[in-house]
């Protein structure tokens, strides 16, 4: 069950009633116990004390947390009229790491945003290694007329793409990363369908896992030992 929509951390709000996403989070748990409950993307001021110790505690929640960034850089996020700041953010993923045992946290990124220089990039750059996320989406800034970015100083088209592949190498090496440190951990894999001359399936923190099998494990959830890598997967044996 994935929990989806425009912005999920919103919801409650009208109910005027103190509820928030935890609540529904915590509801879904207890009347769904037999499905695994994943999030979509948060904002970051959704994460609290209060909201991890509480998601923390349902066992079938999904360690996988999409937490919306677009810069590392407090000038550009002012800019953007973010409502965080990289301090907040960082925040945010200190709880989550607390709570939740190498959790899977990933992110959006826009590259060349109206008036970013060169240093606010790089500071960009420390902030997402210093996060040390699990996966990076990369936008090059597109124009949106009418909105008020649209009026300011606009970052040339070729800087804005060069941006963006410094960025995507960064979140290249900070995913191979991160699944190197999944390799000999026994995970929970939901097997979905054959690719090549494996199986596919997902761990609960959404990395997508390939086993050696001739068995048809179609909709199985078996644990699996994490022996490897490769490419963007991980690779494992099955636990007897």
């Amino acid at each position: 069950m994935v929990l989806t929509g425009i912005e999920i951390s919103s919801w409650g709000q009208d109910f005027k009633n103190g509820q928030g996403l935890i609540d529904l989070m915590e509801g879904l748990a207890s009347a769904a116990p037999e499905l695994r409950l994943r999030l979509g993307s948060l904002e970051p001021r959704t994460v609290t004390e209060d909201f991890c110790r509480r998601a923390a505690a349902l066992p079938q929640l999904c360690p996988q947390f999409h937490l919306s960034l677009q810069s590392g850089c407090d000038a550009t996020l002012k800019r953007m009229n973010r409502k965080y700041d990289t301090a907040r953010f960082a925040q945010s993923v200190a709880l989550l790491n607390q709570y939740f045992e190498h959790p899977a946290i990933t992110t959006d990124l826009i590259t060349g945003f109206p008036e970013e220089t060169e240093e606010e990039f790089a500071e960009t750059l420390a902030f997402l290694r210093h996060c040390g996320f699990a996966r990076l989406h990369v936008f090059p800034y597109s124009i949106r007329p009418g909105t008020p970015a649209a009026k300011m100083a606009q970052v040339p088209k070729a800087i804005k793409e060069e941006r963006a592949r410094r960025a995507i190498a960064l979140g290249r090496e900070l995913h191979e990363d991160y699944l190197a440190k999944c390799v000999g951990q026994v995970y929970p894999v939901l097997f979905e369908q054959p690719s090549g001359r494996h199986f596919s399936g997902h761990a609960p923190n959404y990395m997508e896992v390939l086993v050696d099998t001739e068995k048809d494990l179609h909709n199985r959830v078996l644990p699996v030992r994490i022996t490897g890598t490769e490419g963007d997967a991980l690779l494992g044996e099955i636990v007897e």
